[in-house]
C-alpha cells in the first residue's frame, strides 16, 4: 500500500508522554484534524480522527491507510497496532471497519450478472477483462456453486481493456460473453453499438470507493478482499457473510 512521502520523511517517535492524555484530549479531534492535515499538507487527506485503544493516541483515517497521533499532532506513529494476548492486529480490523460499504446501495443493474446453483451467496467484483489476477479469480470461482457474482467491469489496465468491457457489455448474453472471455480467451465481440455509460459509472464508484486494484471483491456484509483469494478465503468469507 502506498504511503505518502512527506509522512515517510517524519521521524517517527514512540514517547511515554503521547501515551498519557487528559480528558479533554478526546474532545480535540477536530483540532487535532486541521493541525495535522496543514502539517502533512496535499501528501493524504484525513478522513477521520478517533482515538485509539491506546490511552492518548489517536488514530487517524487516510481511506488507504491508518496511522496514528499524539493529542497535539506533534508525532506520528506509522504501524499496526497488535493485541499482545490475542494477537489480533487491531489496525487491520479497523481497516476492515472503515472500508466496510452498504452492500445493498450497489447499483446492480451496472454489473454484470451470473449465478451459481441458488445464488444464496452474493458478491460484488470490481474486475477488469485484461487482468490476469482476475482470470484467476474467475477460474476460482467457476468451481464454486450457489453464489451469485454481480461483476463490475472495471477497465483501469489499458485501452484494450477498455474496448473489451464495452464489447462485453454490448454483447447479448453479458454473462456468457463475460465468462468465455475470462475462463476460456475466446474474444468479446458486441452484436452492435449500446449505452456504455454503466461502464462510465463504475468506473467513478470504484474511484469513490478507493478500489485501487483489480480484483477486488466485497462480500454481502460490506467486507471487501482485495485480490485473487483462494477458493477456501472465499467459500469461508462468503459464509460468514451470509450469517
Amino acid at each position: 500500500m502506498k504511503r505518502f512521502s512527506r509522512l515517510a520523511a517524519l521521524v517517527v517517535v514512540i514517547a511515554a508522554t503521547a501515551l498519557g492524555c487528559s480528558a479533554k484530549a478526546d474532545q480535540t479531534t477536530d483540532k487535532l484534524k486541521a493541525t495535522l492535515q496543514s502539517r502533512i499538507g496535499d501528501d493524504a487527506t484525513i478522513k477521520s480522527i478517533s482515538k485509539s485503544p491506546i490511552p492518548g493516541l489517536y488514530e487517524v483515517n487516510l481511506g488507504t491507510e491508518i496511522v496514528y497521533s499524539d493529542a497535539n499532532g506533534d508525532y506520528l506513529f506509522i504501524g499496526d497496532i497488535v493485541d499482545a494476548k490475542s494477537r489480533k492486529n487491531l489496525t487491520q480490523a479497523r481497516m476492515t471497519e472503515i472500508n466496510r460499504i452498504d452492500f445493498a446501495s450497489l447499483p446492480f443493474a451496472n454489473a454484470v450478472k451470473v449465478v451459481k446453483g441458488d445464488g444464496s451467496r452474493k458478491i460484488a467484483v470490481f474486475s477488469d477483462p485484461n487482468c490476469p489476477y482476475c482470470h484467476q479469480l474467475e477460474n476460482t470461482l467457476k468451481t464454486m456453486d450457489n453464489v451469485t457474482v454481480y461483476t463490475f467491469l472495471y477497465p483501469v489496465l489499458s485501452p484494450d481493456s477498455t474496448v473489451k468491457s464495452k464489447a462485453i457489455w454490448c454483447s447479448p448474453d453479458r454473462a456468457k460473453a463475460w465468462e468465455s472471455w475470462m475462463l476460456d480467451r475466446h474474444a468479446p465481440t458486441a452484436a452492435g453499438t449500446c449505452n456504455t455509460a454503466a461502464i462510465d459509472s463504475n468506473l467513478a464508484l470504484g474511484q469513490a470507493m478507493k478500489v485501487d486494484g483489480t480484483p477486488t471483491v466485497f462480500l454481502a456484509d460490506g467486507r471487501r478482499l482485495p485480490g485473487a483469494v483462494s477458493g477456501d478465503q472465499l467459500n469461508k468469507a462468503m459464509n460468514e457473510a451470509t450469517h
